[in-house]
Parts: structure tokens; sequence; C-alpha cells
């Protein structure tokens, strides 16, 4: 992986085709089940600390590099909740806005004391988050974690933190496409920023596949078809550095989060999704039974 302070450094081909997981014998669904909800995951804790966009989509970025290929980190060693936790630790502290440990510790545990992994958004406001706190003794164990997932993030990346974001570009472009003129710009903006978030929770790492500047392009491109303004007539997207078949395959992607995400919504109900290495292990054991496997 190269890095420009402009780009980020996409995952290679082998890195998407196998993963340290599906080497340890993860089943594939499972993987993708997993990573699914861990971004999801690491989204709600950067609400809950109040943390500004930006930097949750920075440690979801994060996380989902951590994964990737064969020597990326392998769910059959590290949690996802552990490893979204310590991506989120890790990237604040780099950003104006650092948490402690304390902070990351009780806020993950606050979000696994819900008895689903689909919870609704309104939901978690309904329980006091601040007022909710660990032992002492847990406390040290996990903080314990979370610094050691930490080092193996980085080690794992290389200390490659680097993270270009989509978002100013997004507003940049609207700029230059003369869309702030138009009474629902307003509108289409909220919705090409909303299509970017939903980017992050893509299966098809769509953050780690693509530069900013195409998932910017391909999320104005969607919005402005949705509220219904036109844009230019001419190509202008390779103004942009996007070529139609890679804005083509964009605008689908995003399209499809939607129904996976009711389709992994339906097919976990209101179990968990397995978030430790030991879960992880019983769903696995628990496929096998199923399926008559000794």
């Amino acid at each position: 992986m190269q890095v420009s302070p402009l780009a980020n450094p996409l995952a290679t081909v082998s890195q998407l085709e196998t993963s340290g997981s599906q080497l340890d014998g993860t089943p594939v669904d499972l993987e993708v089940s997993i990573r699914f909800a861990g971004a999801r995951l690491t989204q709600a804790a950067g609400i809950l600390l109040r943390l500004p966009q930006e930097v949750i989509a920075q440690a979801i970025v994060v996380f989902t590099r951590f994964w990737a290929g064969p020597e990326g980190g392998s769910l059959a060693e590290y949690g996802a909740q552990q490893v979204s936790a310590a991506s989120l630790y890790l990237v604040t502290k780099l950003s104006a806005f650092p948490k402690s440990a304390r902070s990351i510790v009780n806020v993950y545990a606050y979000l696994d004391s819900f008895a689903s992994t689909f919870v609704e958004p309104e939901m978690l406001q309904q329980r006091n988050a601040d007022a909710y706190f660990v032992s002492e003794g847990t406390f040290q164990v996990r903080r314990t974690a979370l610094f050691n997932t930490e080092q193996q993030i980085l080690q794992t990346l290389g200390f490659q933190l680097h993270v270009s974001l989509p978002y100013i570009l997004c507003v940049t472009y609207l700029q230059a496409l003369d869309v702030f003129t138009h009474p629902r710009a307003s509108e289409l903006a909220k919705k090409a920023l909303a299509h970017l978030n939903t980017a992050l929770l893509s299966p098809q790492l769509l953050y780690l596949t693509h530069q900013p500047p195409c998932l910017a392009t391909a999320a104005i491109y969607l919005a402005a078809k949705q509220v219904g303004i036109k844009l230019p007539d001419v190509e202008w997207w390779e103004v942009f550095d996007t070529d139609r078949e890679e804005l083509g395959f964009l605008v689908v992607g995003l399209l499809s989060v939607e129904s996976f995400a009711a389709a992994e919504k339906e097919k976990w109900s209101d179990r968990k999704i397995p978030m430790t290495v030991e879960e992880m292990q019983r769903e696995i054991e628990m496929r096998k039974s199923a399926d008559g496997e000794d």
C-alpha cells in the first residue's frame, strides 16, 4: 500500500480475495456479518462519545483495513468489538477529540448491554450512557486489552493510519456544479453525505477499493437522481477523476447497502452477531452441529 496525502492506500486484489479470518476457518458469510456489525458498532460508539462524523469515519476505515488480506487480523484471534474500540481510541488520540480509555471502555460496555445487535438509534438514548460504568477490576482488564489491541492494529497496518475522506470533496464538487442555487440544494447535499456514511458499511468495502473523489462523485450522482435535480448534460464526473464504469459500480454498491442491511437484520433477528472470539467460536460450533458435523 502506497500512501499519498490526497489519497488512501487501497486494498490489493489479493487482500480482497482472501482474509486472515478465512485462512483460520471463519466462514465468509460470518466474516461479512461481523465486519458489518463492527462498523455499525463503531458508528454507534462514536455518536455516544459525541465525536464528529469525520473522526468516526476514520475509525471505521481503520477497523475495516485491519481485517483485509491474508496478513490482516483474524477473527479467530481478535474480537471485532475489541478491534472496534481500539480503532476508535487510536483515531481519537490522533484527532482534536481524544477520549480516555475509561470513556471507551464504558461506552462499549453500555452498547454490549443491549440484547440485539440491531438496536435502533433512538433506543440508544433511552438509557443513560454517561452513567454506565464497569467495575474497577473489569476496567483494568479491558483497558489492558484495549492497549494491546491498539498495538496490534498499528503493527498490522504498518503504522499507516492515514485516511482521506470524501466529505469536504463532496461539498466542493457541489459548489463546482453550481448546485447550491437550486431550491432543494440542501436536501441534495444531505442525501449525498448520507450516502457517504452508508458506504462505510458496505460489504463491498467501498472505502478500501475506491478513492475519495470517486466516492464523492457517486454520492452526488445518486443523490441528484433521487432528489430530482438535473446536473450538467456533459460527463461531468470525468472532471472529478471518475470514469463511467467506476461511477456505475459505486452507484450500484451504494444502492445495495440498504437491502444488505435488511437481510442481515432478518438473518440474525434478535440474536447478537458474535463480536468476541469466544462468541464466534460458539457460532461456528453451533453451525457444525446443525450440519451434523463432528
